[in-house]
């Protein structure tokens, strides 16, 4: 009896040591994959192709590289901001974006946020829910927006009034109503801080966030955007403190370039003065998992754009480059 046990127990000893070697090595393997950092996609605004049909523009975007798009909705022949979709539109979006590989990573929700005209701003939020409820279809969980500005005409342009406490006030008040339509879809607001805006810099793009406390409110950082006049200069203080304030709330980056301070943020990326080694690197520290969005750029420009950041981004990942 006791010389047929000791097999057996020998056998349950090694067994049980198997698997012990097993589960240490698998816990390493899981160690080591949550610690590596992912590549950064390269992606692009999607109505940067200007004409066609939603497939040509998706087909274009593929030819070039491009790894994943946010989506306007005037590139599927509606108007951006529509005040209604026709449901079958959807998941004929979607399925078109999946057969070519291409993940729709943001929706273009812009409107002005901080228009003079309160009626403006409703209208603005009314179409803002058509997206937002579009979302989950559309297997989209981010849309881009920006604060705007007090100028009635454009919401892109500075205005005086912008520094008011009646405009901050206003903005936020949209913002807010903005981001319970966002928890109601389950989706993420991601504004941008923008030199003409209202939120003209990385702090008072922490003021805003820390004031409206949602989960559902994010960032996309446009680096280009960062820099009111004088601040060129001292670009890489600028950028530290941008993702100091915002790293852990970015959930979508822009690529595009300046060659001055100010409103100068409108050349492709790569050919102007960002530092996009700094920019890129300040990316992957805070483990930005992409995509980093090419815009202000023409359709002839793609190729050479996406090139120059896959090589921003490949060098960084690259083994030779860990130290």
């Amino acid at each position: 009896m006791n010389n047929q046990s000791e097999p057996l127990k020998r056998r349950a000893f090694l067994t049980k040591a198997t698997q012990a070697a097993a589960a240490t090595i698998a816990g390493s393997q899981t160690i080591f994959a949550t610690q590596k950092k992912l590549p950064i996609q390269i992606g692009l605004l999607l109505n940067t192709f200007r004409t066609g049909t939603l497939e040509a523009r998706l087909d274009a975007a593929k030819a070039a590289g491009i790894e994943a798009v946010q989506l306007s909705m005037d590139c599927a022949g509606l108007t951006a901001m529509p005040d209604a979709i026709a449901p079958e539109l959807l998941p004929q979006i979607r399925r078109v974006a999946a057969q070519r590989g291409i993940k729709l990573a943001s929706l273009s929700g812009t409107f002005n946020m901080c228009h003079p005209d309160a009626e403006h701003r409703q209208t603005g939020l009314r179409r803002l829910r058509v997206l937002a409820e579009a979302c989950p279809q559309l297997g989209i969980s981010k849309i881009h927006l920006c604060t705007g500005t007090r100028d009635r005409n454009s919401m892109w342009r500075n205005h005086p009034d912008n520094n008011t406490p009646e405009a901050w006030r206003d903005m936020v008040a949209c913002v807010r109503e903005a981001t319970d339509i966002a928890r109601q879809s389950r989706v993420s607001l991601a504004f941008e801080p923008e030199v003409n805006n209202v939120v003209n810099s990385a702090k008072k793009a922490r003021q805003l966030m820390d004031e409206i406390g949602s989960p559902y409110l994010k960032v996309t950082l446009d680096a280009a955007n960062l820099f009111p006049a004088g601040k060129l200069p001292q670009m890489k203080e600028v950028l530290d403190e941008a993702f100091t304030l915002l790293g852990k709330d970015i959930v979508l980056a822009h690529a595009k370039d300046l060659d001055h301070d100010g409103d100068a943020g409108h050349l492709p990326a790569g050919q102007g003065k960002l530092d996009y080694d700094h920019y890129v690197a300040l990316l992957h520290k805070y483990r930005f998992p992409g995509p980093l969005l090419l815009h202000s750029l023409s359709a002839a420009q793609v190729p050479g754009c996406v090139a120059f950041l896959r090589e921003k981004v490949t060098r960084l990942t690259a083994p030779s480059s860990r130290k």
